[in-house]
């Protein structure tokens, strides 16, 4: 199965772009952070693992995970992410994984947001940035989560630069202020250069 690595920082508009390759071209797509998600939900050993870590303070009255505490949470405290981290990431890989097996389209493209912090690049073949301006990316983050300038840019601060992001890149879709028409030219191009580069791969 050949795989794309999408990446890119918040709110540069990883999922519109997924969604584009999945509408347009029935791509299947497998996103880290639905899997993350999932490895959490209530009754996992996830979730219980995190409950008795940080107590049930981190839980919503309903039994979800209070996601925004925890965030908060381990901004701060980087041993508590550190612990976050080991628990999660194995979870999500084995996630990945299961999802690879079922995929069926031509190729896959694997959402991974941090995919050049956790230095993950041997997990694809070839690597898509969604860049985005920081500017953009913090009007984008503060509608979109309704949280202050202050800790989107904290946020975009932890995450790798647009520099070095865009070093592993073999694609790069630019994402400021582009229309669907623009924004899905560009997808459809991209999508015949895969379609291009499978081709040369596969044995005549």
């Amino acid at each position: 199965m050949y795989i794309i690595g999408l990446t890119g920082g918040i709110s540069s508009g990883k999922t519109t772009v997924a969604n584009y390759f999945n509408q347009l071209f029935n791509i299947d797509i497998i996103d880290a952070d639905l899997i993350a998600r999932y490895v959490v939900r209530i009754g996992t050993p996830g979730l219980e693992a995190i409950a008795k870590y940080f107590g049930k303070k981190i839980l919503l009255s309903n039994g979800n995970l209070n996601r925004s505490l925890l965030r908060k949470i381990i901004f701060f405290n980087h041993e508590s992410k550190h612990w976050l981290n080991q628990l999660l990431h194995p979870m999500i890989l084995e996630g990945i994984r299961l999802e690879l097996e079922k995929a069926e389209s031509l190729y896959v493209l694997l959402v991974l947001p941090l995919l050049v912090e956790r230095s993950l690049q041997d997990m694809v073949d070839r690597i898509l940035v969604i860049d985005v301006d920081e500017q953009v990316q913090v009007k984008r983050t503060i509608q979109r989560d309704n949280i202050s300038e202050q800790e989107v840019r904290a946020i975009i601060f932890s995450q790798s630069d647009r520099k070095r992001r865009l070093s592993f890149a073999d694609d790069v879709i630019k994402n400021n202020n582009e229309s669907e028409k623009a924004l899905s030219y560009k997808i459809t191009a991209l999508h015949k250069k895969y379609l291009t580069i499978l081709k040369k791969q596969t044995p005549s």
